[in-house]
């Protein structure tokens, strides 16, 4: 008997695996999950079956894959991983490397396509957007009568600006055939003002959050195109702040959450006050300053009349006027100083260059500079007369007369010249001699 060459089950184990390795790998997989328990240590197990068949698969690290959040049990989706085969208990299974909700992929790609296409005819142009109206009297809104967000957003326009007028236009906004409500009631919303209606000025179409499929409608062409048509500003607030749709693009603004749109359709009545109080304040203060300003000439003028005419008759006028300026500065109150102080300088300043004005200065500045002058004279005049005093006692103290009356004399000859020496004299000249008290005349002889 021939011998049987067997091999071990480890080893046709490990074909089976490289089989299903190398000639299946990769793949996408779609069916319904179902035994699903999550572990402990991350990692997720459960079967993907359909009608006839199921398969075992594992998401290790489930929480950081791709498309987590959608493995639920009894969750249509589609699986992407790779075939292996479990050789420690002869099973296969599925080893998922991410997932997606069935028809996900299809409704990405019909997003896609839709947005380029709207895109390239330019309804998501900048150019095309409109401003809203800045104090709305009445909002209306597209969603549904019966959801949150319409709560959220009256609770909200009626905090901010209880004076509004909010026109709901309902429709359902989730299921098959709720883009054509909504396009409906965008049109309609669009041209109630032939009706009894009011018409609104700005326009919410929104609904709360959800999935891709629960706001798939706003995606829809034929919202869009209502919403580009609308005579009116639209405001699409659809679902979440990480949630976008088509209306989202073709809208003349995009709120992240129905709430934030009722925010910003209407300004806030405490920020209103505020503002018009600031305004008020600025408007008081510019009339004061007019007044000011007015009352100021109103006074220069009367004070030119009365100044320059002699006729009175216009008096009794100008006082009349004067009363009623009074009474209405006072009907205006909190004045601003600095105001007036400022007027007050100009006047000032205007009074200091009036030629009347530099005429006086001038006279003041040639009365101080003629009493400098006389005031330098009498100095000068009586510092000669000291120096003319001063020079008359050293004169007499010094002159010939003060040395005559210490027993000098002076010989004069009959020139008339000083006699300084005997030579200068023979016998027979008449001499004439000066002493203190008097002239002695002499006779030369020998």
């Amino acid at each position: 008997m021939a011998e049987i060459k067997a091999i071990s089950v480890t080893q046709l184990a490990r074909r089976i695996r490289n089989l299903l390795e190398i000639q299946i790998g990769d793949m996408w997989v779609e069916g319904e999950i179902s035994n699903l328990r999550k572990q402990g240590s991350g990692h997720w197990y459960f079967s993907l079956k359909d009608e006839s068949s199921q398969i075992s698969c594992a998401m290790f690290g489930a929480r950081r894959r791709a498309g987590n959040e959608v493995i639920e049990d009894g969750a249509k989706v589609q699986i992407f991983g790779e075939a292996s085969f479990y050789e420690v208990r002869g099973s296969t299974q599925l080893i998922v490397k991410k997932a997606q909700a069935v028809g996900v992929g299809d409704l990405q790609a019909r997003f896609e396509a839709l947005k380029k296409k709207l895109d390239r005819e330019g309804l998501f142009s900048q150019e095309r957007k409109r401003a809203l109206p800045s104090f709305p009297k009445v909002v209306g809104i597209i969603t549904s009568a019966t959801g949150a967000a319409l709560q959220d957003m009256k609770n909200v326009l009626s905090r901010r600006a209880p004076w509004l007028t909010i026109v709901l236009f309902p429709t359902a906004v989730q299921g098959r055939g709720a883009e054509r409500g909504i396009a409906r009631a965008v049109q309609y919303a669009g041209q109630v003002g032939d009706n009894s209606i009011p018409q609104p000025e700005v326009l919410i179409v929104g609904r709360g959050g959800g999935s891709l499929e629960d706001l798939w409608n706003f995606n829809e062409e034929v919202v869009a195109r209502a919403i580009a048509d609308c005579p009116i500003p639209v405001i699409s607030a659809v679902g979440h702040e990480i949630d976008f749709t088509i209306s989202d693009f073709v809208a003349d603004l995009r709120a992240p959450t129905p709430s934030a749109a009722a925010e910003l359709v209407v300004p806030d009545q405490s920020e209103l006050r505020e503002r018009l109080m600031s305004l008020d304040s600025r408007l008081r203060r510019v009339v004061e300053g007019r007044l000011d300003r007015l009352a100021d000439q109103l006074d220069y003028c009367e004070r030119s009349i009365f100044s320059q005419s002699s006729e009175r008759k216009l008096q009794y006028q100008l006082f009349h006027f004067e009363g009623l300026r009074r009474e209405f500065s006072r009907a205006v109150e909190n004045s601003l100083k600095d105001r007036e102080l400022l007027i007050s300088n100009y006047h000032k300043n205007w009074d200091r260059y009036h030629p009347r004005e530099i005429l006086r200065r001038r006279d003041e500045r040639i009365e101080q500079i003629q009493s400098g002058f006389l005031l330098a004279c009498t100095h000068a005049l009586q510092f000669q007369e000291s120096r003319l005093e001063n020079l008359s006692s050293l004169l007499q103290v010094l002159g010939p007369g003060s040395i005559l009356k210490r027993g000098f004399s002076v010989t004069y000859g009959a020139d008339g010249k000083i006699v300084k020496s005997v030579g200068e004299v023979s016998s027979g000249d008449e001499l004439r001699t000066q002493v203190g008290d008097g002239t002695i005349e002499s006779l030369v002889s020998g």
